[in-house]
Parts: C-alpha cells; sequence; structure tokens
C-alpha cells in the first residue's frame, strides 16, 4: 500500500555554504555517487529524469521527481536549507527526503533512515577533510552470500576490526592491502574508513535483504577507479568464499 514519508535531519559541518551547495549539487561523487549536477533553474532538469522545484544558491534546493524508476517508490524529493554560521565559517543543514513508498513500507523506510545518516556523515567528512578534491569514484556489491544476517559481521572481521574497536580509533585494515584508517563510522549497518587520501564505505544493505555493498571515493591523484573497483570486488568476493 503506498504511503507518504519523511527522513528530516539537521547538522552544522566546518564548511561555507558555498561548499555545502557546491558538494550537494555538483561535487556528489565525493560522498554519494557521481551524477549530473543540475540545471541551475527552477525547472531545471537533474539526474534520473528528477527536476528542480527550489533554487536559491547557496541556501535552499530542492529536487523533485516523480517517476522514481522502481516498483517499491513513486514520487522522491530532495530538500537542502542551508545557513551561514560563525560569520560564515561553518554552516547549518537542514535535509529532508520525502516521497511515496509503495511496497513494504516498513523495511524501505527503515532502511531509507539509516542510509541518510550513514550519507550525511560521509557528507561531513568530505567536506572537512577531501574537499573540493576530484574524486574517484568505485563501486560494488558482493554476491548471494552476502545477503545472510552475519554478512556486515564478516566483512568486519576480514578487515581485522575487533567487534570493540570504537569509532575515531586508528586502525590497519585488512582489505585487498593493508593499510592505516580512521574508523569514522560503525554501526550494526554501516562501517566508514578514512584514510589520507579515500573514504572507504560498506553498507550492510544484508540488514534489508540485500547484497553488501562497498563504495571508494578516492581523491589521490593517481587514483584509478577501475583498478580500485577490481581489487575490492576480487577481496568480497574471498571473504564471502571463505569456509564458515
Amino acid at each position: 500500500m503506498s504511503k507518504e514519508f519523511e527522513i528530516a535531519r539537521e547538522f552544522e559541518v566546518d564548511a561555507t555554504p558555498e561548499e555545502v551547495w557546491e558538494a550537494v549539487t555538483n561535487g556528489t561523487g565525493g560522498y554519494l555517487w557521481p551524477m549530473e549536477a543540475p540545471e541551475p533553474r527552477v525547472g531545471g532538469a537533474a539526474a534520473f529524469g528528477s527536476k528542480v522545484t527550489a533554487w536559491d544558491p547557496p541556501h535552499h534546493l530542492i529536487i523533485r521527481s516523480e517517476d522514481v524508476g522502481f516498483s517499491v517508490q513513486s514520487r522522491n524529493q530532495l530538500e537542502h536549507v542551508i545557513e551561514s554560521r560563525d560569520g560564515g565559517r561553518r554552516a547549518w543543514v537542514r535535509y529532508v527526503h520525502s516521497g511515496i513508498f509503495t511496497d513494504d513500507w516498513d523495511n524501505q523506510y527503515d532502511g531509507a533512515s539509516k542510509h541518510t545518516d550513514f550519507y550525511l556523515h560521509t557528507l561531513r567528512e568530505y567536506l572537512t577533510h577531501f574537499a573540493p578534491r576530484p574524486v574517484a569514484f568505485a563501486q560494488l556489491d558482493g554476491g548471494e552470500a552476502s545477503v545472510t544476517p552475519t554478512a556486515l559481521t564478516a566483512v568486519g572481521q576480514a578487515l581485522g576490526l575487533a567487534d570493540d574497536t570504537a569509532t575515531g580509533t586508528r586502525v590497519t585494515v585488512r582489505g585487498p592491502r593493508d593499510f592505516d584508517a580512521v574508523l569514522d563510522y560503525r554501526d550494526p549497518y554501516f562501517i566508514g574508513l578514512r584514510t589520507e587520501d579515500a573514504l572507504v564505505r560498506i553498507f550492510g544493505r544484508n540488514h534489508w535483504g540485500a547484497p553488501v555493498g562497498v563504495s571508494i571515493h578516492d581523491f589521490a591523484a593517481d587514483a584509478d577507479a577501475k583498478a580500485t573497483e577490481t581489487a575490492w570486488q576480487d577481496w568480497l568476493n574471498g571473504v564471502f568464499s571463505r569456509p564458515s
């Protein structure tokens, strides 16, 4: 049964309103995934067939779609309200994701709500540590074996993360190669790792009946998105081919 939803969050970040605006319009690959920038006007075209319904840089942006393109959702709207703080050195942001879910409402809402918290945290990490550096973006998913209830736990163990490793801890990660990172986010659904040149995001979508996903936002000057994708895909496939 179709039902409306709204997910609203507010936060402050060490970035100017102009830097936040640039990130959410032109720099989405730095924290979300690369998307075509919206046309800079009300009524302008935006990614995935959506339209700009509010355009007031760097303060107010609404992008709306009436035809989302998949069966569980019929309307989608993203709103950013951005205000200056501390004489323009910081920004306050109100983010509202709303629309209509048409099937399995509780599961869809739970997944969207928890993903929102992780994506907005990643936006703050990007703005604080990497913007406006160009990004090489890689994204991949595990296979059917990564849909089990314990799949994200298995990934955390394969990375070498102890169950009690606290957020903010510096760790040596056993990924496609060993690397040092800060564990910048961890809950039962997601793992976030920040290196000097990259954000590694691990999505426990197994909790919502989908495979575990990985995205890498690589800001190194010599970053190779395809090579990164291949290396992490091989690593992730290996995690779920090991005997349990």
